[in-house]
């Protein structure tokens, strides 16, 4: 019996690496299809994260635990080890252990053939290759790309959500095609107009089929690829789907969960979506670990495109720290950057809201260096994106407006007002360009919408500016265009419209005779869905106009109009130390002056008819002896309230200007940045000059005065 026993284990010695070879060979035969192929990459893709280190498992542990396959599935883990032992117990190294042992021992060493027989036989070697083998292709491989054609090309055909929902029904849809349907439905979607979007969206979650849909993609949400699953959630949120379904959170959860494996495209397309997401608590979490992520790779970035979607991910409320790495990455490549990179870095910046000038500086020169070859948009995008940085480059403006100037014939009249409006927005005025379209206007303007001439009569008053030589023949083009479209303009419209034409300092009887129906303005200043206040600010400078400029008629106005609260403003230190050091004493001057008209003055300054001498305040304001000399209003104004690169007012201040010269005051106007870039002996100076007239002994005067007072 113990003989037997030790035969027994001397046998099983010799078919241990049989049997291991075996397994071996069941264990690659379950990877060969394609589920179970994808659930052990799953699972060692599962296991590995497991091993990572502690910063990646913070990441990838911000998830939220939900079940997201049914209490009564069978694990991944389960299936295969049963298919294991399965094909372990059926397999032909299990069932021929003794053949085939036998046939590798007859490969390594075969009995029986003597050495002059192997020789004079053709030997074939097992390992070399064949050439006339050729590679069939799995047939249900084939159909399956056929399928998936098929499906794709019928897609491409669908022109709205339903048409998609439709066709999703004939067929048993993989999580791939659910994915890409989503995608389409938002696709055919945003080209439509917004009542339209209305009236597909109700269709669409009305639809039989879309719940179905959802339904899959919510269930295989872990088998997506990192792409389709993005893209599901992306779609999803355009389209509208609420955000509080379990849908849209079971899909964030499951990017929370694999946001390690995202690559730059899909991280970037999760961004946006983030980006026009509500808050909660997976989004709030989500956008936590989407900027850890970035922080970790920015060492191994190389592309930079893969630095701009990494730029553009972590958005505006990023913390300072990780925007200055990312600066300095951009600035380590910035010798790199072709003339794309350059035209979108502009819009990356502004995405996470950094001005970083060296970068902004050596873009702009690209693009001046190539403002020919940008399409329209983009030179859009890049004009928008210096108004949100607050970066002003006077060169590349000018070169944009140049080369609109000079392709004025290529270009539509909205195309134009729109670069005209961004312009405005930017405080930079494009003489040639506004004068050039002026012209256009002026020879054809019944093609204009109400919609753009409300554009133009905002752009050339609040830029002070109108086409020299042809100030009436332009602004009449432009109201007689009005008086068309008055009965079925908005009353707000009008109002807006009206206003611009008194910063214009012109005044058509028909509009302002409208306007001032009592209908009209109980409608501005009662509606709930007005801005009752800022309607009553707008109609103060109105009314104010008429009483100031006195245009020809006037009519009176029953309604009353509250008073603006009075503006609070302390005079530029710069300019106070200045007044003091040429006038000597405080009694000279007055300080933050506000008139009846609710106009404030820095400093008021009381003069003879010549502006040869001061006159001290107290002296000047008595009841009994009113002042008939010539008063002095020095305005100190910042950049924003002039043209870029220029001393020229922009329309609000030039209206003040107007009217205060109407009041009878001389106005100086002190622009403060470029003050204070002044010496303190050349402030005084620049003020000397300004006050008193050229040919007028300043100093001698005021010695005298204060020689008389003493």
């Amino acid at each position: 019996m113990h003989s037997m026993a030790a035969c027994y284990v001397r046998c099983m010695r010799h078919f241990k690496p049989v049997l291991n070879c075996g397994i071996y060979r069941s264990r690659m035969r379950t990877c060969s299809p394609g589920n179970s192929r994808q659930k052990n990459v799953q699972n060692v893709s599962c296991n590995k994260s497991l091993l990572t280190t502690h910063t990646d498992s913070s990441i990838r542990f911000l998830c939220q635990r939900i079940p997201l396959n049914n209490p009564g599935d069978t694990t991944v883990e389960e299936q295969n080890s049963k298919t294991e032992v399965s094909e372990l117990m059926q397999g032909p190294a299990a069932l021929n252990v003794s053949s085939k042992y036998s046939k590798i021992n007859n490969y390594s060493n075969p009995t029986g053939v003597s050495l002059e027989e192997q020789n004079d036989s053709e030997y074939v070697d097992p390992l070399e290759e064949e050439d006339n083998v050729e590679e069939k292709r799995d047939v249900p491989a084939m159909k399956k790309e056929l399928f998936q054609q098929k499906f794709n090309e019928a897609l491409q055909k669908c022109i709205s959500p339903t048409d998609v929902l439709d066709l999703s029904m004939n067929y048993t849809l993989t999580l791939k095609q659910c994915s890409n349907c989503l995608s389409t439905m938002w696709e055919v979607t945003k080209k439509m107009s917004e009542e339209q979007k209305w009236l597909e969206r109700r269709l669409m979650l009305e639809h039989p089929a879309f719940p179905q849909v959802c339904y899959k993609v919510m269930q295989g949400a872990r088998k997506m690829t990192c792409e389709d699953l993005v893209y599901s959630l992306h779609s999803t949120v355009k389209l509208r789907v609420s955000q509080r379904t379990q849908l849209i959170q079971t899909l964030l959860r499951v990017c929370q969960e694999r946001l390690n494996e995202f690559d730059e495209r899909s991280l970037s397309v999760l961004a946006s979506c983030l980006e026009v997401m509500d808050g909660s608590k997976n989004v709030d979490v989500l956008k936590s670990g989407l900027q850890l992520l970035v922080e970790l790779r920015i060492p191994t970035i190389k592309s930079i495109l893969a630095l701009q979607t990494m730029m553009s991910c972590i958005g505006k409320q990023a913390p300072l720290s990780l925007k200055k790495k990312l600066e300095y990455k951009a600035l380590s490549i910035l010798d790199q950057f072709s003339l794309p990179n350059c035209q979108h870095m502009f819009s990356t910046l502004a995405k996470m809201d950094l001005f970083s000038r060296p970068i902004l500086n050596t873009c702009s020169e690209r693009v001046i260096q190539n403002v020919d070859g940008i399409p329209f948009w983009r030179l859009i995008h890049i004009l928008q994106s210096c108004k949100d940085l607050r970066y002003r480059n006077e060169l590349l403006f000018s070169t944009v407006a140049d080369y609109l100037t000079s392709t004025m014939y290529i270009w539509k009249t909205k195309q134009v007002l729109l670069f005209l409006s961004v312009f405005e927005n930017l405080g930079f005025r494009p003489v040639a360009l506004l004068d050039t379209f002026a012209e256009q206007v002026m020879q054809n303007p019944e093609s204009l919408t109400l919609k753009d001439l409300l554009i133009i009569l905002r752009v050339y008053s609040l830029l002070n500016h109108l086409p020299e030589g042809q100030h009436q023949r332009f602004l009449d083009s432009l109201t007689r265009v009005l008086e068309i479209y008055l009965p079925r303009i908005p009353a707000v419209e009008l109002m807006r419209a009206v206003y611009s034409y008194c910063i214009l300092g012109y005044f058509p009887q028909v509009p302002f005779n409208t306007l001032l129906q009592e209908s009209i303005l109980h409608e501005l200043l009662t509606s709930d869905n007005q801005n009752i206040e800022l309607n009553e600010q707008v109609l103060h400078h109105i009314v104010l106009c008429l009483e100031l400029d006195k245009p020809p008629f006037i009519k009176p106005i029953n309604t009353t109009l509250g008073r603006p609260s009075p503006v609070s403003v302390t005079a530029h230190q710069g300019v106070q130390q200045a007044m003091h050091s040429l006038m000597g004493e405080t009694g000279m001057f007055q300080q933050n002056v506000q008139l009846s008209t609710n106009y404030y003055i820095a400093f008021q300054i009381f003069m003879d008819r010549d502006r040869r001498k001061v006159f001290p305040v107290d002296e000047v304001k008595t009841p009994s002896n009113p002042f008939s000399g010539q008063r002095v209003a020095v305005l100190c104004y910042p950049a924003s309230a002039f043209c870029l690169g220029t001393m020229h007012p922009r329309g609000k201040l030039a209206m003040k200007m107007r009217h205060l010269k109407v009041l009878g005051y001389h106005v100086i106007l002190v622009h403060e940045p470029e003050f204070e870039k002044l010496k303190e002996e050349d402030k005084v100076e620049f003020l000397r000059r300004k006050i008193f007239s050229e040919d007028t002994e300043s100093d001698h005067s005021l010695q005298d005065h204060h020689e008389a007072e003493v």
